[in-house]
C-alpha cells in the first residue's frame, strides 16, 4: 500500500472554519503547542436539553473589529491549558471543521482571549498530525487574503 504524501504548509496560513461561519482567519502553525486555540470573547456557557454549549464572538481580522461573528458550539470538555506565559487556564474545548489546502477535517479547539497575541488562531500539532509538513521558512501555501471584505 502506497503511503499518502503529506502536503506542505507554512508557519502561518489562512484557514477556514465553516462550522463557525469563518471564511478565513490567519493562523500561526505552532508545532510547540499541542492544542489549537481560537481568539474568542463574550464567552457564555448555556445548557440545552442537558447538553452544554458555548456562545462566543470572534473577530477574524486581527486589525479590525469589523466583521465580528457570533458563534455557538457544543462543549466537548473543559481543559487546563498552560499558555506561553506559564499561566494555567481552564478553557472550553469545541470540535469544529478546519479548511486548509483543499482539505477539511475536524479539530479540537480551545476558546480563549488572544488579544495580546499576534494571531487570532493557533493551529497546534495535534490538529495537523499525519496531515502536513511545516516549511518554517515560508507562509501562506493555502488560501490567500486577497480581499479585505472577506471574513
Amino acid at each position: 500500500m502506497k503511503k499518502k504524501e503529506k502536503k506542505v504548509i507554512g508557519w502561518r496560513e489562512w484557514v477556514g472554519m465553516p462550522d463557525l461561519g469563518i471564511k478565513q482567519i490567519k493562523a500561526k502553525v505552532d508545532s510547540g503547542a499541542r492544542t489549537s486555540s481560537l481568539h474568542a470573547f463574550d464567552i457564555e456557557l448555556y445548557t440545552r436539553r442537558k447538553v452544554e454549549y458555548v456562545k462566543f464572538t470572534v473577530q477574524p481580522d486581527q486589525k479590525s473589529k469589523k466583521g465580528e461573528i457570533v458563534c455557538s458550539a457544543k462543549v466537548l470538555e473543559f481543559r487546563k491549558i498552560k499558555s506561553s506565559n506559564g499561566q494555567t487556564e481552564l478553557r472550553p474545548v469545541i470540535l469544529t471543521t478546519i479548511e486548509l489546502l483543499g482539505e477539511e477535517w475536524e479539530v479540537e479547539v480551545t476558546l480563549t482571549n488572544r488579544d495580546e497575541m499576534g494571531f487570532r488562531m493557533l493551529l497546534g500539532r495535534e490538529s495537523i498530525r499525519k496531515k502536513f509538513l511545516i516549511d518554517t521558512g515560508n507562509s501562506f501555501f493555502g488560501l490567500k487574503n486577497q480581499s479585505k471584505d472577506k471574513v
